[in-house]
């Protein structure tokens, strides 16, 4: 999905004309693929078995392979041309408790803003605000239908996109093992002495930073040296010393 999308609300039969816009912007370092020998950008030229040697945008098409080798072909137009007045808006179908949803369901997010009916857009917001829900809805973005959240949060609605079940993969089998009450009882303590309360900005992206550090000293003419190794971990013979060590390094620093 784009970074910022124009659509609509509906709500019963309240219509509410919104705009999306991203909540999370990437700081992804970008590196250009380049030729070993020469340090040229490598590009991708777009090709087939049977094609010319340039082929541009206009000439390439959607295709389906509902055989081998055997493509069913389908145009912006016609893909637009099956949608419902419903699948270009955000229908909901629900209201749910935001605890009833896994955070496993949850995939991007972004802020929903009014572009008219801005009394209708705040009565639902504060709507759910003030009776703790959340509106599940259907729609369908660029070619694929969505499930998605809208939730009221400090003032502002929030859109998130939600995986339907049937993409949720099971999770791996757990083997049983025999656990003591000592043994709980010591991860129940390191657990908190260890606990806080989440605050976003005091993590940061030190990796970034790191190769951010490591690009400025290669354009310095630098050679790159490597990291300090971690100090050596304490001889640890079982589980149960490693919870014991854990909990009294925890305990020191939490009274530090």
């Amino acid at each position: 999905m784009a970074q910022s999308y124009k659509t609509a609300i509906e709500f019963g039969l309240v219509y509410i004309p919104i705009s999306l816009h991203a909540c999370v912007k990437s700081h992804d370092i970008g590196f250009n693929m380049l030729y070993k020998k020469t340090k040229q950008r490598i590009k991708y030229r777009k090709t087939c078995e049977n094609c010319p040697a340039n082929i541009s945008s206009d000439d390439i098409v959607k295709g389906y392979e509902y055989q081998p080798g055997k493509y069913v072909t389908l145009s912006d137009e016609e893909l637009e041309k099956i949608k419902s007045p419903k699948d270009k808006s955000i229908a909901i179908v629900e209201f749910v408790r935001q605890s009833e949803i896994d955070p496993i369901f949850y995939d991007r997010a972004f802020y929903a803003a009014p572009k008219g009916a801005d009394k209708a857009f705040l009565l639902l917001l504060k709507a759910l605000e003030e009776e703790k829900m959340v509106a599940i809805a259907k729609t369908v973005l660029g070619t694929k239908e969505q499930l998605v959240c809208l939730r009221a949060e400090n003032g502002k609605m929030i859109l998130s996109t939600l995986h339907f079940s049937d993409e949720i993969q099971e999770a791996p089998a757990l083997k049983s093992s025999q656990l003591s009450k000592t043994e709980l009882d010591l991860a129940k303590n390191l657990i908190k002495n260890m606990a806080s309360h989440f605050q976003p900005e005091k993590f940061k992206d030190e990796y970034r930073e790191k190769v951010i550090k490591a690009i400025e000293t290669k354009i310095s003419g630098e050679k790159i040296t490597a990291a300090k190794k971690p100090r050596a971990p304490k001889n640890v013979i079982s589980l149960m010393d490693a919870l014991k060590q854990s909990v009294a390094e925890t305990k020191k620093s939490k009274k530090a």
